[in-house]
C-alpha cells in the first residue's frame, strides 16, 4: 500500500527542496528589499532582526506559496545567534546562503573626541562582532552539510573605502568587515564556501533619508545627495547570490551614479 504524506510533511519536503538564504536586519532598508527579492525568485528566507513587528512586516511581504520564516535574534549576543541558526538547521537541513547585513551607523556628527564608549563599543559589536558569529555559525553549517558548501554575502558599505565626517566607529568596522571577508573567503575555499562582500552607497532607506535634504561633507559643508532605489541593490545581491559556487563576486560596488565617492573630500 502506498503512503499519502500529510500536508505538513508535503511542505517540509517542499522546504528542503528550495535554496535556503538567511537574511539579517530583515525587518527593514537593505535587508527588507533583498528579502524580498529572493522571496520573489524562488528561496526560502529566514529573516532575522532584533524587533518581531517589522519581521512580521516584511513576512507578509512575501508572496503566496513562498517561505518566509521569522526569527528573533539580536547578533550581538552569542546565544541568539546560536539559536538562529540551529532554527534554520532544524526547520529547513541546509543553508545556501547569508546575507550578512545588520548593522548601525551609530550617533551621528559626533567628533571622536565626543563619542561615548558605550556608543563605540555598540556599532563594533553589531557591524563586526555580529557578523562574525552569523559568519561563523553559517561557516561552520556549511562545512559541515551534505552537499558541503555555500555562500556568504557581508553588507560592507562606501565607508569600507572611504568615510565620512565624524563615522570613526562605523568606518573602523566596515573597513574591518573587508578583512574579516577575505579572511573568511580563504579560509572556504577547501570546504565550498564562497564569500563576497558588497559596498553600497546612498540606497534610499530610512536610514538614508536625511541625505536628500543635507549631508555634512568633507569640507565642512552640507549638501544634499543623490541616492538610487534600493531594489537595484537587491538586485546585485541576487545575482552574487545565484552563482555557482566555483564562480564568486569578491567585492562589488553599487551607489547612486552622482554621489561624491570617487574624489571625496
Amino acid at each position: 500500500m502506498n503512503t499519502v504524506r500529510t500536508t505538513d510533511e508535503e511542505q517540509v519536503g517542499k522546504e528542503r527542496a528550495q535554496r535556503v538564504a538567511v537574511v539579517t536586519g530583515a525587518g527593514s532598508g537593505i535587508g527588507r528589499a533583498v528579502a524580498v527579492e529572493l522571496l520573489t525568485t524562488g528561496w526560502a528566507v529566514v529573516l532575522a532582526g532584533r524587533r518581531p513587528e517589522p519581521l512580521e512586516e516584511t513576512a507578509a511581504l512575501a508572496p503566496p506559496g513562498t517561505t518566509a520564516l521569522p526569527v528573533r535574534a539580536d547578533v550581538s549576543r552569542p546565544d541568539d545567534v546560536a539559536a538562529l541558526f540551529a532554527a534554520v538547521r532544524d526547520r529547513f537541513g541546509r543553508l545556501d546562503l547569508l546575507f550578512n547585513n545588520a548593522g548601525t551607523f551609530g550617533p551621528g556628527g559626533v567628533p571622536v573626541e565626543e563619542l561615548p564608549y558605550e556608543a563605540w563599543r555598540h556599532v563594533v559589536d553589531t557591524n563586526l562582532n555580529g557578523a562574525f558569529l552569523c559568519a561563523q555559525a553559517a561557516y561552520r553549517q556549511m562545512k559541515e552539510q551534505r552537499p558541503r558548501g555555500g555562500r556568504i554575502i557581508n553588507n560592507g558599505s562606501i565607508s569600507a573605502h572611504t568615510p565620512r565626517p565624524h563615522s570613526v566607529a562605523y568606518t573602523a568596522t566596515k573597513h574591518a568587515l573587508t578583512g574579516l571577508t577575505k579572511s573568511l573567503s580563504l579560509d572556504g575555499r577547501p570546504y565550498g564556501i564562497a564569500v563576497g562582500q558588497i559596498d553600497i552607497g546612498n540606497a534610499a532607506t530610512d536610514m538614508t533619508a536625511g541625505m536628500q535634504t543635507g549631508t555634512l561633507q568633507a569640507n565642512g559643508e552640507t549638501a544634499p545627495e543623490p541616492v538610487m532605489d534600493v531594489a537595484d541593490v537587491a538586485r546585485t545581491v541576487r545575482h552574487m547570490a545565484e552563482l555557482p559556487l566555483e564562480a564568486n563576486v569578491q567585492f562589488a560596488t553599487v551607489m547612486a551614479t552622482a554621489m561624491p565617492y570617487v574624489g571625496r573630500g
